[in-house]
């Protein structure tokens, strides 16, 4: 299994701090956010590589990152020659390009680079493996139909199921928010790509595309508990900066 983190956002909701600094550096608690996505990654037995994507205005910065890090696993950059917001691939077109490069045909957990988040993958993973390794979303409970209109909402049935999943609703008719977290077994990553080839606007956030293939195939729903900070602009990052502890 490999795992792929996405890193190769613009972050502009954040400007300035991320205007010359790729969010998933910025620090909590002294280290980077994506530190402690490495941290659960090294855990998992099952993982022989980690990938991280990024673009051509940031790679320079990971590459002097992953320069200071001590990893057990190795570390793959992937820069997908993007350069400005203008022109980025998206999340579900960086996975693909990341795919198509490195030419993977494994299991693959995918995961936000800004991703921050109590517990560890393992019990994720085996929830995937009682239901018959089918995809599965990583999800949280945000308690609050008004906060989950920002995320990406999941609907589930008593198996947990995905039976809809609306990105940023309005009208959220569940409080089960997605955390760009998503387990994909190698038999379905070609998905991604028919995904890419039939659609018919720019829906590059990974909430279409988990939508276009519940209809296709079976895809289930993991909900983690503790805390959950999905930094997507600088008052989140405040608040992960002042709560989020090292786990």
């Amino acid at each position: 299994m490999k795992a792929l983190i996405l890193a190769a956002g613009y972050a502009t909701r954040m400007y300035p701090i991320t205007k010359v600094y790729p969010k998933p550096l910025l620090l909590v608690k002294r280290r980077p956010i994506i530190n402690y996505i490495i941290d659960k990654l090294q855990k998992l037995d099952a993982l022989d590589e980690i990938i991280v994507v990024t673009n051509s205005k940031f790679i320079l910065r990971f590459k002097k990152w992953a320069r200071g890090l001590e990893s057990r696993k190795p570390i793959t950059l992937v820069d997908d020659l993007t350069h400005t917001n203008s022109d980025r691939r998206g999340a579900v077109g960086d996975m693909d390009f990341a795919i198509t490069k490195l030419r993977l045909h494994d299991d693959l957990l995918v995961i936000g680079g800004d991703n921050l988040f109590d517990g560890g993958l393992k019990d994720f993973l085996d929830f995937a493996e009682s239901a018959g390794f089918p995809p599965v979303v990583g999800t949280y409970d945000v308690k609050d139909l008004s906060a989950a209109s920002k995320y990406g909402v999941v609907r589930i049935n008593q198996k947990r199921q995905i039976v809809d999943f609306k990105e940023k609703p309005k009208d959220p008719q569940s409080t089960l928010a997605a955390m760009c977290l998503y387990y994909f077994p190698k038999k379905t990553l070609g998905f991604i790509k028919e995904y890419l080839n039939h659609r018919h606007q720019m829906q590059d956030a990974t909430g279409f595309y988990i939508d276009w293939l519940r209809k296709k195939i079976p895809v289930y729903a993991f909900t983690f508990g503790g805390r959950w900070y999905d930094i997507g602009d600088r008052y989140f990052y405040h608040q992960a900066k002042e709560k989020f502890n090292k786990v």
